[in-house]
């Protein structure tokens, strides 16, 4: 049975006096900033910027970064022979490649023809694909490991509906400059520029593996306010934390990316592509909270219900004391007082009776 004590630290620690809105509207808006220069034998001298790796460029809640990729130029919708690595594509003879049937977890369709190099009994497929087909591995060193010097701004906009409250995670200030100088910290918590690399860092990870293998991480603002408080008293508080699975060892499991092409025509109005396998890292930012204000009506409810539980313990002390001890016939002589030869008794106690009471209480 909970005591007084108990009943009131539910009531004033857990804010039993206030009515509770817990149904959050969010609005979250991000931009990414931040330049890099690579050099390599597929692309070239090359400056990248946020256009070439953000996606998507809208800046939703959802984004991603790139930091490493494979590129295939120049691809052609022709035939070629299917890549050594797919396990569906290996022949030996021709009837091992039936036209027209695609290859299993491959990149185009069978041609009816198998192609052996040299004098190797074992070949694999034609196929009809953009080739020539996707056979280089991930590069060692990821092309964009100095973007952890880029800047991410996530801009939260919240609401209350119930209490009609609204506060955006954006210190209020006229300045211009305060966005571009400032960065998140404890002494900045109105500041939502935060430098790639440490927040990569505020998860455990680090920064090269991650950006090289891909991964996702999450963003958590928090927003828990007291409204009997000043509005001022009412702020986010962020979590980092690495959603995806990082498996001991390397893993076929671990990493995020995915694949997209830049398509183009040549003079002669053929149409051939650039496909690029995309490693980075994928953002989720993600929002939730309550808020509490005084209201009588929950006030009054918490109220009559810890009078209640005190009405029941005395219930349930009676039901010990009266059906459960051994000189419970006592206990009840006293508390429901007997009319004996039609007289009431007169309330009086002797010594002896004062001893057997004080026995039961003990």
């Amino acid at each position: 049975m909970s005591s007084p004590r108990t009943r009131s630290w539910v009531f004033l620690v857990k804010k039993g006096y206030q009515d509770i809105d817990t149904s959050l509207q969010s609005s979250i808006i991000t931009k990414v900033k931040g330049v890099t220069f690579t050099n390599t034998s597929d692309l070239g001298e090359r400056l990248w910027d946020v256009a070439d790796y953000v996606i998507p460029p809208q800046g939703e809640n959802i984004f991603f970064i790139i930091t490493n990729l494979i590129v295939t130029p120049n691809q052609r919708q022709e035939t070629c022979a299917e890549s050594e690595s797919i396990p569906n594509a290996v022949c030996y003879e021709d009837s091992d490649c039936p036209p027209g049937e695609p290859v299993i977890t491959g990149n185009g369709v069978r041609t009816g023809r198998c192609l052996q190099s040299g004098n190797m009994q074992r070949g694999t497929c034609e196929i009809f694909a953009w080739c020539p087909v996707e056979t280089k591995s991930r590069p060692e060193k990821p092309l964009l490991g100095k973007a952890e010097d880029f800047t991410i701004y996530i801009k939260n906009f919240i609401r209350f509906p119930k209490f009609n409250f609204s506060k955006t995670n954006v210190l209020d200030t006229k300045d211009r400059d305060f966005l571009k100088s400032c960065r998140f910290g404890p002494k900045n918590p109105y500041c939502p520029i935060f430098r790639l690399g440490s927040v990569v860092s505020w998860t455990g990870s680090n920064f090269q593996e991650i950006a090289l293998k891909g991964g996702v991480i999450g963003i958590q603002i928090e927003w828990n306010c007291d409204l009997d408080k000043a509005p001022s008293e009412c702020n986010p508080r962020y979590h980092f934390s690495r959603l995806d699975s990082r498996i001991p060892g390397n893993s076929v499991s671990s990493g995020y990316n995915f694949r997209f092409a830049k398509y183009y025509r040549d003079e002669a109005g053929v149409e051939f592509r650039t496909l690029m396998k995309a490693y980075g890292i994928r953002f989720d930012v993600m929002v939730n909270g309550r808020a509490g204000k005084f209201n009588i009506i929950p006030t009054i409810i918490n109220v009559a219900s810890g009078v209640a539980l005190m009405g029941v313990g005395s219930f349930f002390c009676d039901l010990v004391l009266i059906y459960f001890i051994k000189k419970s016939h006592f206990y009840r002589n006293k508390k429901y007082e007997e009319a004996r030869s039609g007289h009431q008794g007169n309330g009086k106690v002797n010594v002896e009776q004062l001893r057997d009471l004080q026995t039961v209480e003990a």
